[in-house]
């Protein structure tokens, strides 16, 4: 168990009972009663902070390390020492000198800017008696760079408890990145001189097969090649590379650098991969407009053949790369058959072999090792963004089949991604003002969340805990813990099983480490007008409580569709896919709505009126549950 070191604002703990016992003694029968219960500490508090001029809130965190903790939580927390402020979402800690009611107690904490009106309660709240803490987030999310007072109003004949606490300046690092993207020192210092496509292959749609020969490591030296489903898209099929800046680090980290600086440097140049499909037809003056799509967690390019459908026959190119740490290993390659031709194409993958076993797994390489393992895949989020900034600008102009004219624009290129494409496209959207207009399919956040609610995910939460020494429970139908923490809008829950306040601990330190990749944090910074987001009803890969986390931060209601898998016919076992599944009318419907918001800023609603679509989501408090279709053990 951690440390806590919370300023202590009244009589210690041991002090008030005490001083109650005293008064116990010599009170009458008649005026004996329970004390009234004090708060005692409150977290989060700029006490547990130092003065750093270098940082842009002139504060840098400075949580105490317990030194019998795991390795893993000591580098946590000396991680999170490097942060400029807290987190936009905190686990507040109100510790009291006896029992309260959590729910009444509740009720009377606030939190309001230190210089400004705005002000919200509190909920996702917990009550461990053990302790006598109430511990709750914020009702919404705290904006970055901002001093904030928390207040627990007292009850009958108790005074009020007042603490103040600044917020880290969580944008930052990918605007740093952004800002040396679009000003192409990040090019300069790693030596691109040019970083437009350069085009390796290009195919007619109709008639040509393509294959993938995943690299998978030692394990698998000779891959066999397996058939990619291309539907019928008609036009071209183009393969290439571009080069990119990159901030990563081995360890798949972008070094934590002060605030009040330019940001981290990039460390080297990386050759991207691309795909493209294009319209049939001839292209407009300038090239066809473009959309970059953002595949999905264990995906790849490959996914594009299945995403570009509507696409291409609204006339929009669509383009994709790979995320860090996908598309298996470097030497992965496209296998392509056209006119009685095979020819053999790099697919670059991005694919490392972190564990050392010999193989190269789908998403192996997407996420910090070592001493940064909390950090997750934060930093790999970061750079995707940044890798779709500088293929944004790698585009305009360019000759894919060789006749000398355009087939690609570079003007008001937009986005659209899927899944894990979503997340990261939320965070590029909100940073950087080159994406005209973007389509979030089933996005949300944060990705500690996603995790610990997604029965597909939550056994890498396991795994985190199991290393941090924190698992509570022998049931593996719990993964082998159990959090004890509500969802948004739910009761307060009072705590019963040893070690779930720590694991409760764990995960919240985990998400602020996270926050600067996570993309409830860049939510906020997206204009409405820019984006339509897309949900599904029950999606068990990103729960709808995650969604509705993205969607409330930005205040985008007006901007999300809701597909309502639960009234469909029939019905997706797993709706989260639904964009992808050509077999199932709710893709080909999805992806009309995306092509319509892409090419013309319009938002359509895909079955006219129907039930099936939500255009914009009646209720959003009907994201707040999981609304998985069959009953589910509770997390």
């Amino acid at each position: 168990m951690q440390q806590r070191r919370w300023r202590r604002v009244t009589l210690s703990v041991t002090g008030s009972l005490a001083l109650a016992t005293a008064l116990s003694v010599t009170a009458t029968p008649a005026a004996a009663g329970p004390p009234k219960a004090q708060p005692v500490s409150v977290f989060p508090t700029d006490t547990l902070t130092v003065p750093d001029p270098a940082q842009l809130t002139g504060r840098r965190v400075d949580l105490p390390v317990d030194p019998a903790a795991a390795p893993i939580v000591q580098g946590l927390v000396r991680q999170l020492n490097q942060l400029d402020g807290f987190d936009l979402d905190p686990r507040i800690a109100v510790q009291f000198s006896g029992p309260v009611d959590p729910a009444e107690t509740a009720a009377r904490i606030t939190l309001q800017e230190a210089r400004g009106p705005w002000r919200t309660g509190v909920d996702r709240v917990v009550w461990d008696p053990d302790t006598n803490t109430l511990y709750a987030h914020p009702a919404e999310q705290l904006a970055p760079g901002t001093t904030y007072r928390l207040r627990v109003q007292g009850g009958p004949a108790n005074r009020a408890t007042q603490e103040t606490f600044t917020t880290m300046s969580a944008t930052d690092g990918l605007l740093d990145i952004q800002r040396q993207v679009d000003g192409g020192e990040a090019f300069a210092a790693v030596g691109i001189d040019d970083p437009a496509l350069q085009v390796q292959g290009a195919f007619p749609a109709r008639g040509t097969t393509v294959a993938w020969a995943t690299d998978r490591g030692v394990t698998d030296p000779a891959p066999t090649s397996t058939p990619v489903p291309t539907a019928a898209l008609g036009g071209t099929i183009a393969f290439g590379s571009f080069q990119a800046p990159s901030w990563l680090t081995p360890d798949v980290t972008i070094p934590q650098t002060p605030t009040g600086e330019s940001g981290p440097r990039p460390v080297e140049a990386e050759q991207l991969p691309f795909v493209a499909v294009l319209p049939p037809g001839t292209p407009p003056a300038g090239g066809w407009p473009v959309a970059v799509f953002g595949h999905g967690f264990t995906s790849s390019t490959n996914a594009v053949f299945l995403a570009a459908v509507e696409n291409a026959k609204n006339g929009i190119a669509t383009i994709a790369t790979n995320v860090v740490g996908h598309g298996y290993g470097p030497e992965s390659g496209w296998v392509v058959t056209s006119g009685g031709t095979t020819t053999t194409i790099p697919a670059y993958g991005r694919g490392i072999d972190q564990d050392r076993d010999g193989d190269i797994e789908s998403t192996e390489g997407s996420s910090a090792t070592g001493a940064a393992a909390a950090q997750s895949s934060r930093d790999a989020l970061r750079q995707t963004a940044a890798d779709i900034m500088t293929l944004v600008r790698s585009l305009g102009g360019t000759d894919v089949d060789g006749d000398g004219t355009p087939d690609l624009s570079g003007e008001d290129v937009t986005y659209f991604g899927q899944s894990f494409g979503g997340i990261y496209g939320t965070m590029l959207t909100g940073a950087d003002p080159a994406v005209t207009r973007s389509v979030l399919n089933v996005p949300g956040g944060p990705i500690s969340e996603i995790a610990r609610l997604s029965p597909a995910f939550r056994p890498l939460t396991t795994a985190s805990l199991q290393a941090a020494g924190l698992l509570n429970s022998t049931d593996p139908t719990r993964n082998y813990f159990q959090e004890q923490l509500p969802l948004r809008g739910e009761g307060p829950v009072t705590v019963t099983v040893p070690g779930a306040v720590e694991i409760q601990e764990y995960l919240a330190r985990s998400t602020w480490l996270s926050r600067p990749g996570s993309p409830e944090t860049f939510a906020p910074l997206i204009e409405p007008e820019r984006v339509l987001v897309q949900v599904a009803f029950g999606d068990q890969t990103v729960p709808n409580p995650t969604s509705y986390t993205i969607v409330d931060a930005g205040n985008l209601w007006s901007r999300t569709s809701l597909y309502r898998n639960d009234r469909a016919t029939p019905p997706l076992p797993n709706p989260h896919s639904f964009l992808l599944v050509l077999t199932h009318p709710s893709a080909l419907q999805g992806q009309a709505q995306v092509a319509a918001f892409l090419g013309r800023g319009e938002v359509v609603d895909p079955d006219g009126g129907g039930e099936v679509w939500e255009v914009p989501v009646q209720d959003p408090s009907v994201l707040l549950s999981l609304n998985f279709p069959q009953p589910a053990l509770r997390p």
